[in-house]
């Protein structure tokens, strides 16, 4: 089977360098399939570093920007309830609590009153909000930029075009998941 490597000029990428190591002992384990989910993989985990860089340049947290971004997402007025923020981040509402705390005593969020007395939805503030759209629109920035240095426009269309296929047929077998990036942390 033919091993998905770069041309001998370019250097390796992590995956080349370990691939055919990995399948020696894999005899029915597909290298061109292995070598792109390991890819898949290791770019997902170094978007979710870059987002934590820009996040700490932003005195924030991953999971604090998945708290904001998510009452940014919400509409206007941008507030949610604690509980229903949680649940849309996957976290525990201990957790939830501590990041609500953190973000509202750096005057990011507020607490409102409920229309039905029982919750107190959190609001996104304007310095929340500013907060966000900076944080946002560098890391959009560092993304557009590494890109651009791996990738020619049509390569990048290319790409979309391949990775749409292959998002659809995996959303067909195991149904979507969270359209917006969870951090862990």
């Amino acid at each position: 089977m033919p091993v998905s490597e770069p041309p001998p000029t370019e250097p390796q990428d992590s995956v080349a360098a370990e691939l055919t190591s990995w399948i020696a002992d894999m005899p029915d384990v597909d290298p061109d399939t292995e070598a792109a989910r390991q890819r898949i993989g290791r770019m997902a985990r170094l978007f979710e570093r870059l987002l934590s860089r820009v996040a700490a340049d932003h005195e924030l947290t991953a999971g604090d920007w998945a708290a904001l971004s998510a009452l940014q997402r919400s509409g206007a007025p941008h507030q949610v309830s604690p509980t229903a923020l949680s649940q849309q981040l996957g976290i525990t509402s201990g957790t939830m609590s501590v990041r609500l705390s953190r973000l509202a005593r750096a005057g990011l969020i507020e607490s409102v009153a409920a229309a039905d007395g029982r919750s107190k939805p959190v609001r996104l503030t304007e310095q929340g909000q500013a907060r966000w759209r900076s944080a946002t629109q560098e890391r959009t920035s560092q993304e557009r930029r590494l890109f651009a240095e791996a990738l020619n426009p049509e390569e990048l269309e290319e790409l979309n075009v391949l990775l749409s296929g292959l998002l659809r047929r995996l959303e067909d077998e195991f149904g979507q998941v969270s359209r917006h990036d969870v951090p862990k942390d």
